[in-house]
């Protein structure tokens, strides 16, 4: 039996799947990882900034249209659609299987795909809030305000996206749903994420189940916990388990 077959067989034979996924999972929608985005950007704007300086609490407090210049025309992509891999996720769900999405990512396409239950640990772009008065927005209040820095058109104050920025914690009440999830899962599967971004990375190791299958185009750091690796353009794969189901 070959890996494919073998994973096809274990999501056949699971009745509590999780997945959890970072960028890798939506690279094939358009969407470019961070770093990636913010090296486009450091380019074309010859800005001395790093990546993680850029997208820090501290800075967004002090150079708040620096980090909507970048957050604008590097983060967003309103117009991306799911890949393989969210349609297969969202089916499984349907199915009774899937449990849970734990994602890293914070562009929403999981739930564009259908899926209900996804766990953002770092945050969601379609989510929004002003700091002063602490009203909700829609990510149309960034994208389609004319100031540089989007504010509250009640009471003036600047909105902020509800994506964790570094210097900022996790959303505790997530966190700990994702740890239970992945720590009631029978199969835990792992796709394009690199697993170096703490504390995120560190949660799969509550896994306590039958199977961990790792999906990802590079190595981990965890690669020697998997019982299975797959090598290769996450989607494709995807698309070809959902072929054989």
């Amino acid at each position: 039996m070959d890996q494919m077959q073998t994973l096809v067989s274990w999501i056949k034979e699971s009745g509590n799947i999780v997945f959890f996924g970072g960028a890798g999972t939506s690279t094939e929608s358009g969407i470019p990882d961070f770093r990636s985005a913010a090296g486009l950007y450091t380019a074309e704007h010859e800005s001395p900034f790093p990546p993680e300086v850029m997208l820090s609490r501290s800075f967004f407090m002090a150079r708040p249209e620096v980090f909507f210049d970048f957050y604008r025309s590097k983060m967003l992509h309103p117009g991306a659609k799911p890949g393989g891999a969210h349609l297969l996720l969202a089916e499984l769900e349907r199915r009774g299987k899937l449990k849970a999405v734990v994602t890293q990512n914070i562009d929403g396409l999981h739930q564009l795909a259908g899926s209900k239950a996804v766990l953002e640990l770092h945050g969601s772009v379609h989510r929004n809030h002003c700091l002063d008065c602490g009203r909700f927005y829609g990510l149309e209040q960034v994208t389609g305000s004319a100031e540089r820095v989007p504010r509250c058109p009640e009471c003036g104050g600047i909105i902020k996206p509800d994506v964790v920025l570094y210097e900022e914690e996790l959303d505790h009440k997530v966190l700990m749903s994702a740890l239970a999830a992945i720590a009631a899962a029978d199969l835990l599967i792992i796709g394009g994420t690199s697993l170096t971004v703490q504390p995120a990375a560190s949660l799969i190791t509550y896994f306590k189940g039958r199977h961990t299958v790792l999906l990802n185009h590079d190595s981990t750091p965890y690669d020697d916990r998997a019982d299975l690796i797959l090598k290769g353009r996450i989607g494709e794969v995807m698309a070809e388990i959902e072929r054989q189901l």
